[in-house]
């Protein structure tokens, strides 16, 4: 793949740096393969999503990591035992991703590495989102349309897209699925890094939501509980933060549903 991810950068010291992988969810989609397990222990090419993901971040020297689980939490095995933590999210059934990486807790504080569970990427796409400077980092993928092509059961009104802010190049003026395919610069992939400074004020952003109510709307999502991270994004965008996007042309997947899973065997051989 040529892009953004040929470029020789440095990446920065991530001994620090902490991933918290948003695990909780109950992937009926991916049914049969979740009867028995959760989403992220289903396996593509021989392994499962889970530790593809821990497998990248531990390349670029992530070692510390929190994964918040739900459904069929017990039965989620991380690739090593090593510097893990789990957090659990009882209301799984009822709240969204937002709502499921917030039950972190104290656990979401310092320099962050967030991921969403059903995502495999290779790892140059960690030591991009990590070595952007900014506040904070989405990795957009410019070549979003070319894993839409045939994939009727997760059509592209669900995709997370991103638009740019035409008079900031490079930063993010909205992201989610009511950006829409017109205009816009590509898909969040669901793997983002918050600095330190950035987290604490999410938090503060989080806590005047939760002060309102979990089912009083938050942007467009019709309450806290459906909310999902680019809802809270889009928020502290309008309060003047700065979120970059850091562009990726694939190698990557999203494993949302059974054809997802059919289809990556095929592409996920890194």
């Amino acid at each position: 793949m040529t892009g953004s991810l040929t470029r020789r950068t440095a990446v920065p010291d991530t001994r620090k740096t902490r991933a918290l992988i948003i695990a909780a969810g109950q992937g009926t989609r991916l049914r049969p393969y979740t009867d028995d397990r959760p989403k992220c222990m289903v396996e593509i090419a021989g392994r499962p999503m889970l530790h593809h993901q821990m497998r990248a971040l531990r390349a670029h020297g992530i070692s510390e990591f929190v994964i918040i689980r739900g459904y069929l939490g017990d039965r989620i095995v991380p690739d090593a035992p090593e510097g893990v933590r789990f957090v659990d999210n009882t209301d799984f059934k009822n709240n969204n991703i937002l709502m499921s990486l917030f039950t972190a807790g104290s656990n979401l504080a310092g320099d962050c590495v967030v991921s969403y569970a059903d995502i495999v990427y290779h790892p140059d796409v960690v030591r991009a989102v990590l070595s952007s400077p900014a506040p904070g980092a989405l990795i957009v993928d410019r070549q979003w349309h070319s894993a839409y092509e045939g994939r009727t059961d997760h059509p592209v009104s669900e995709a997370e897209l991103c638009r740019l802010n035409r008079s900031l190049p490079g930063l993010v003026e909205e992201v989610g699925k009511q950006v829409g395919p017109t205009g816009a610069y590509g898909e969040f992939i669901g793997l983002a890094r918050f600095r330190a400074p950035l987290v604490a004020r999410l938090w503060a952003h989080y806590s005047a939501a939760l002060y309102r109510g979990v089912d009083a709307p938050l942007g467009n999502a019709p309450s806290l509980r459906k909310a999902y991270l680019t809802d809270l994004i889009n928020e502290a965008i309008a309060d003047g933060e700065y979120f970059a996007a850091v562009p990726i042309d694939g190698r990557w997947r999203e494993i949302d549903t059974v054809q997802d899973l059919e289809r990556a065997h095929a592409i996920v051989n890194w």
